[in-house]
């Protein structure tokens, strides 16, 4: 593995947190953290095509940089990216719509449509882009805090591949799973393999956590997401810590709405499990164990609160985790139109507890 000697990193709290040893303070980040919210995003965004942003490594590596640059309080960056870099490696067409969000113009409506992919995948030809911004990013932030790589997990993505976009119900995509049950698992084995070799290959450029996004598990039961999640998420854990080897880059499973799941969760072989807003703190610490590092969880939306409520809702939250296991974030992705002194204020917070 290449030494691309990369800055001593000055701020090691959230990788102490994931490997579950004793930190100084809480480690905060915010999942979207670099992103609408932001008034220099929406100026670098008027410029250019979101996935323009995506596909230029300077670019990416600027927009990661943002909020760095903007909150001292944030212990960790996140490559600026998004999941859906996976099916457009595989051929698919992925539209960015404003005021739509992505689009899949022409999604797989059947199973013979799994022929259609460009598979297998060169990871590094298809989606080296993302590999340079890393490296650039990693370089860029001088060792002030660690580098957070990140994929969609294969249920979320075959989701979006045969929606063809969002959806309220994910109907289309459930139909496949109990329709045609073998060829949902195929199509899952094949993301599933993609997902890794991209984490992989985020590990080797530079990432120092990653994080995998099942962003969709709260349309499955206990049952489906037994069949059609859990062993892929188990899957990838296990070839990308085989692809690392000796480097050791600690992993984190973020599955929303997966509260049946969360025994499940601990179990498969990531060090750090993130809970949506729903689940109480104190029942996810139950059901997890005392080895696990817990990620969240924070409702969004308490950023609309008031300063005073905010920080409130804040220290009621990190008096449910307590100091040690622990990665304040929020329960889901910074919604586009929060204030960011709101964002200041929460992070504060944390770091004064």
């Amino acid at each position: 593995m290449a030494d691309l000697s990369f800055p001593v990193l000055k701020n090691d709290r959230l990788l102490r947190a994931a490997r579950g040893e004793n930190v100084d303070k809480v480690p905060v980040w915010i999942m979207r953290q670099a992103g609408r919210y932001l008034p220099e995003f929406r100026e670098l965004r008027s410029k250019f095509d979101f996935f323009t942003i995506c596909q230029t490594p300077e670019l990416a590596c600027e927009v990661t940089l943002q909020p760095i640059q903007r909150f001292t309080d944030l212990d960790a960056a996140i490559i600026f990216s998004d999941i859906l870099v996976i099916p457009q490696a595989l051929g698919m067409v992925v539209e960015m719509k404003p005021s739509v969000g992505p689009v899949l113009p022409q999604p797989l409506v059947k199973p013979e449509d799994i022929s259609k992919l460009s598979y297998p995948v060169n990871v590094q030809e298809k989606l080296g882009y993302v590999m340079k911004a890393i490296t650039l990013t990693r370089h860029k932030l001088d060792g002030r805090v660690p580098l957070i790589g990140f994929s969609g997990a294969p249920w979320t993505l075959m989701g979006y591949m045969i929606e063809g976009g969002g959806s309220k119900t994910m109907s289309k995509a459930k139909h496949w799973l109990y329709e045609y049950p073998e060829k949902s698992k195929e199509l899952l084995s094949i993301l599933t393999k993609v997902v890794a070799d991209y984490l992989v290959e985020q590990g080797k450029a530079g990432a120092q956590l990653l994080q995998v996004f099942e962003s969709s598990a709260e349309y499955l039961g206990p049952e489906l997401f037994k069949q059609f999640a859990l062993p892929y998420i188990r899957e990838i854990s296990e070839l990308v810590k085989k692809g690392l080897g000796e480097k050791k880059v600690p992993m984190t499973i973020f599955a929303k709405g997966a509260h049946y799941a969360l025994e499940s969760l601990a179990n498969s072989g990531y060090e750090v499990v993130g809970i949506d807003w729903t689940v109480d703190p104190r029942e996810a610490r139950k059901k997890v164990g005392q080895n696990i590092t817990l990620q969240g969880n924070l409702d969004p939306c308490a950023l609309y609160s008031d300063e005073k409520t905010l920080t409130n809702l804040s220290n009621d939250m990190l008096n449910s985790f307590g100091k040690q296991n622990y990665i304040a974030n929020l329960g889901h992705g910074i919604y586009p139109d929060v204030e960011p002194d709101k964002v200041g204020v929460f992070l504060k917070t944390i770091h004064s507890f």
